[in-house]
């Protein structure tokens, strides 16, 4: 099938045309400002704008959907679907879902459950409405997570991997105390099991870098790109960057991340920090990072429709144009993870697209389509 889209505010990634058209075909972008036009259908969409479908590399937002509270689980089916809905109305095409393997340390980041939900969704992909794709999170004081992500990267269920460091003393938890305050609040830990817990990473670390160096030399035989979390100086950036590590997550200062541009890295910040103003953990803002040109992408983090929103936050704060804040969610995420088939608009790309409302302050998706297909609409004030 195939059909045009008519007076629509085309976000490009370098100009937004007013009042363009899109021609679509067999899931493909074949022109833009089409004059020989042969359509089976035509969308007007009344000159809303009309962007590129978000890319969010790093999505936790599923393990809310499994488990809502603690020890309250939903069926992994279910829980799937429902977050595949969420992301097709907030206007993502694609995503990583963010899964971490923590031993039985947080609740659902322990390797049997977490391995089980990868399996999942790599079952589910393709019956959605959107690309559901697998982000793994290796906490290195684990060892006995190794062998179950070796074993799914073998099984080609993971799209992205991730080295995170949560020992306590240094990256996001450099304050022991509020690391201890951190387990106990947001997981429930009582004061022993958080001293245990802390021990037992601390007792681990030591040998996590041969553990880390093996599991990203298959990672990359695999030709799976692998990221850093919350580094925190320029050396650590630095060691990773040896390791064949090419994107920095929640870099936690300036320094670092300007360090990681500089040597080439893509670096990923969250859009609920643009929302808020601030990160939850103390980090530096998003917005500093932006400001400074040293973020790359942004990602929805835990809240997918803070993604969309941030987007228009950006242009509207007088910080990027529209074009430049869509590169944010679409192109630079695409370029980083090689999924060259994606993240503009442009004749031969994918048609991942996503008609833009305002219905009050905050910008709404009114329609996604994912490879062409039309995955979800909305209709705000009844039109």
């Amino acid at each position: 099938m195939n059909y045009l889209i008519t007076n629509a505010r085309l976000v490009l990634t370098d100009a937004i045309v007013e009042h363009a058209s899109l021609l679509i075909e067999d899931g493909h972008i074949v022109a833009i400002n089409p004059t020989d036009i042969n359509a089976e259908q035509t969308i007007d969409l009344g000159n809303r704008y009309l962007l590129p479908g978000l890319i969010d590399l790093h999505a936790d937002a599923l393990e809310k959907d499994i488990e809502p509270r603690p020890n309250v689980h939903f069926p992994l089916e279910f829980a799937i679907a429902q977050a595949d809905k969420r992301n097709a109305a907030a206007g993502i095409t694609t995503v990583f879902h963010s899964l971490s393997f923590a031993n039985a340390e947080l609740g659902l980041r322990n390797n049997d459950m977490a391995a089980d939900i990868v399996r999942a969704i790599h079952v589910f992909n393709g019956k959605g409405l959107v690309d559901n794709r697998v982000h793994t999170r290796y906490e290195i004081t684990d060892p006995t997570a190794l062998p179950v992500l070796l074993k799914l990267l073998d099984e080609d269920a993971v799209h992205l991997l991730s080295i995170m460091d949560h020992t306590p003393g240094q990256g996001q938890f450099k304050d022991m105390r509020a690391y201890q305050t951190y387990l106990q609040k947001t997981y429930q830990k009582t004061e022993a099991e958080s001293l245990s817990l802390i021990d037992d990473k601390l007792a681990q670390a030591e040998s996590a870098q041969i553990r880390v160096r093996q599991l990203i030399a298959h990672a990359h035989s695999k030709n799976i790109h692998v990221a850093s979390h919350d580094d925190d100086c320029s050396e650590k950036v630095a060691e990773i960057k040896a390791l064949g590590v090419h994107i920095s997550e929640f870099p936690i200062n300036l320094e670092t991340a300007r360090y990681a541009i500089e040597q080439g890295m893509s670096t990923i910040m969250g859009a609920p920090n643009i929302l808020r103003g601030k990160s939850q953990s103390g980090s530096m803002k998003a917005q500093d990072a932006i400001e400074h040109g040293v973020a790359t992408c942004l990602c929805s983090d835990y809240t997918p429709a803070s993604l969309l929103t941030a987007v228009f936050m950006l242009e509207q704060l007088g910080v990027l144009s529209l074009s430049e804040a869509m590169k944010l969610v679409s192109l630079n995420p695409a370029k980083a993870l090689g999924l060259n088939d994606r993240g503009e608009i442009a004749v031969g790309k994918r048609a991942d697209l996503v008609c833009v409302d305002f219905s009050g302050t905050y910008p709404q998706a009114r329609q996604t389509w994912v490879n062409g297909q039309p995955v979800y609409q909305a209709l705000y004030g009844g039109v």
